[in-house]
């Protein structure tokens, strides 16, 4: 993904929730720089655990 908008955020914090409510957790990888900022300056980052790589972000 190259872009986040508002909506694709809110699109975030709702699969958040649902995921943690049916007992799973949700992770973030490979965010290209313009989409790792736009998670920042919201605070995305405080709630959804984000990664460098697929890899390190689907370890147990």
């Amino acid at each position: 993904m190259t872009f986040l908008d508002s909506s694709a955020i809110n699109v975030l914090v709702a699969a958040r929730r649902n995921v943690e409510a049916a007992g799973g957790r949700l992770r973030m990888a490979a965010l290209t720089d313009p989409v790792r900022r736009v998670v920042e300056i919201v605070g995305l980052d405080t709630s959804i655990a984000c990664y460098p790589t697929l890899a390190e972000a689907v370890k147990p």
